[in-house]
């Protein structure tokens, strides 16, 4: 593979991937930042690149860190899947992206962490799971272990382990505008 070939599905896939997400004012905003500000340039950096032509794929592994703006994505791995249709590598469109191990997005005040994490751009749905997915904005924390976002709607629903419950810390006058 061409070192343009390579630059070209670098650009289309993290652009393509990340100006899906939402536009919310509640905890998913952490997933909305990317892509949000087309202006803004998305840096990838990562120990190892492989590119796969026949899976259409390309995988960043090892201290894997994307980011644009004040958005950031930071994982030990990530795979990103794309259709191969359009013309040239930067015309590609993602279908879908999956991080593992010690995924962490944040975006300003918010973040959101867990084991894994999946966004199918074709249904525009994020998630992420583990046995503890924490959502903080500032000072305020949401618990659980499975955490789905409709990236175009911004609804989030966090699901609580078979043997627990949902955790939620809401500090006193940390919420703005009640």
């Amino acid at each position: 593979m061409t070192t343009a070939k390579i630059r070209g599905v670098l650009a289309s896939v993290m652009f393509a991937a990340l100006t899906a997400s939402a536009q919310t004012q509640t905890f998913s905003d952490a997933f909305a930042g990317f892509g949000s500000n087309d202006r803004e340039p998305i840096e990838i950096q990562a120990n190892e690149l492989q590119v796969e032509d026949k899976t259409n794929s390309a995988t960043f592994s090892g201290d894997v860190v994307v980011s644009q703006g004040e958005a950031r994505l930071v994982t030990q791995r990530l795979k990103v899947y794309y259709d191969g249709s359009g013309g040239g590598a930067v015309q590609q469109r993602i279908s879908k992206l999956e991080a593992s191990g010690s995924v962490r997005v944040s975006s300003k005040d918010q973040t959101a962490t867990g084991d894994n994490a999946s966004f199918d751009m074709n249904q525009q749905v994020m998630v992420m799971t583990g046995d503890e997915v924490v959502l903080s904005q500032g000072p305020n924390v949401v618990v659980g272990n499975r955490l789905t976002v409709n990236l175009k709607t911004g609804k989030a629903d966090l699901q609580a382990p078979s043997s627990g419950r949902v955790k939620v810390l809401i500090q006193p006058g940390s919420v703005q505008g009640q």
